[in-house]
């Protein structure tokens, strides 16, 4: 069993705890997972959070313009002769 004790700090308006490497492999959790953490019986429980592949839906409602830049195809800078 891999255990350590550490201590929590302030960050932001929020509180963070720093999971040693070992912990982190022993968990199978690696960088920019997704976890999801529950209170169970007093003790904090962290687990991988269930990837579900988006549907196109999905993935249409997270689009906006304005962040990931507009239109796919521009049509203000004509390289040839193109014409619409």
């Amino acid at each position: 069993m891999t255990e350590a004790v550490l201590d929590i700090k302030q960050w932001g308006n929020n509180l963070g705890v720093r999971l040693p490497m070992a912990v982190s492999r022993a968990a199978h959790l690696h960088v920019d997972q997704r976890v999801r953490i529950t209170v169970e019986d007093g003790a904090v429980v962290i687990r991988p959070a269930e990837e579900s592949a988006l549907t196109l839906e999905q993935r249409l409602a997270q689009f906006d313009p304005a962040k990931h830049g507009g239109e796919a195809m521009r049509q203000s800078n004509l390289l040839g002769a193109e014409r619409w």
